[in-house]
């Protein structure tokens, strides 16, 4: 063999055996793993730009973007994805209040004569355990509240849902605060019910309940509602699958309350042992910067029920032990899925 020919063979050598290394080398395409990503609440409702929030521990964060806290305020999903609010019955409490919340504040002011509208879809997952079956609040949670911003700062909508322990479905209720004339220490709250009981009905000794509701809410069951202010005028509507929508109207610029034969007889017989018979101004709240709230404000507290029959629940708190109130049943949880917001113009 020449040269010539024994350079050919050596290249066609070599040239194979960069092919065979390069084939024996080359590997399949790796597989991408897909992670499915966490959620925060600003996710699932894109709306809470506009919110700060309270928590149950009493510290206010003011931006909701990608935020979320796992004692308070998180995502979830049990196909489908939720927000939760969970509130211990002792914990971190804000100037005006003695109950505790993990509950957002809309940012815009406005007056009754304009107005604005809330809308939310949601499920309460669970109220305090323990309470005195006497008081009013006991084993409730206001789920949206119009919330006034100046004056006696007092609420002249709050949404309650509220479940005795033994039973197995609970009430929807709503109440309307007076905005009195004069001393703020003569209001008092009229209640009416939605599905189930109103406020009123209470049990007559600190363990015995009142009749279950037949057409109540039972706790994870999914309802709506909207608050809808123009003009003064306050409509509600609330709905949940397989009963009729209730829809309510209230003025919140001219009252019903302005003299002593006025006040209900539901309010005599729940506020008589506080002596609270305040009557209200012919124009209620017009003119007063109001704004929404939305979340889990927890109703129930460890305060002495003597002293207060319709607001101090004598609920087991553990000396404020966030671990243990959750543990042992002495909170509240509720969860939303949708809401909407607008402030009209």
């Amino acid at each position: 063999m020449n040269n010539k020919s024994l350079c050919q063979l050596l290249f066609l050598m070599l040239g194979l055996s960069l092919f065979l290394c390069n084939c024996d080398t080359k590997t399949p395409d790796a597989k991408v793993e897909s992670k499915t990503e966490i959620k925060s609440p600003s996710d699932v409702i894109p709306f809470l730009k506009e919110w700060t929030i309270t928590l149950g521990d009493g510290s206010n964060i003011k931006k909701l973007e990608n935020y979320q806290n796992k004692d308070f305020f998180y995502h979830t999903n049990d196909g489908e994805d939720w927000i939760v609010y969970k509130t211990p019955n002792s914990g971190g409490t804000t100037p005006n209040s003695s109950n505790t919340r993990t509950e957002l504040h809309h940012q815009a002011d406005w007056v009754p004569e304009t107005g604005g509208r809330l809308t939310g879809t949601l499920k309460v997952q669970h109220v305090s355990t323990t309470g005195d079956a006497r008081v009013a609040a006991s084993y409730s949670v206001v789920v949206g509240q119009i919330h006034s911003g100046e004056g006696h700062k007092n609420e002249p909508l709050k949404i309650f849902y509220k479940k005795f322990p033994s039973h197995t479905k609970g009430s929807l209720f709503w109440n309307y605060e007076i905005n009195p004339a004069g001393d703020n220490s003569k209001r008092w709250d009229y209640s009416t019910a939605v599905w189930g009981h109103d406020m009123s009905v209470v049990g007559t000794s600190p363990t015995s309940y009142p009749e279950e509701p037949k057409d109540g809410i039972a706790l994870g069951e999914e309802f709506s509602y909207t608050i809808d202010v123009k003009d003064g005028i306050m409509q509600l509507t609330f709905s949940r699958e397989g009963y009729e929508t209730k829809k309510f109207t209230k003025s919140l610029v001219t009252s019903e309350y302005t003299s002593s034969s006025d006040i209900p007889e539901q309010v005599s017989t729940l506020y008589a042992t506080l002596g609270r018979d305040g009557i209200e101004p012919p124009n209620a709240y017009a003119g007063e910067l109001q704004f929404f709230k939305q979340g889990a404000y927890n109703q129930t507290n460890g305060k002495n029920p003597d002293d207060n029959l319709v607001w101090s629940t004598g609920s087991q708190t553990y000396n404020g032990d966030l671990k243990k109130q959750y543990a042992n049943g002495s909170y509240t949880e509720v969860s939303f899925k949708k809401g909407t917001v607008e402030i009209y113009k």
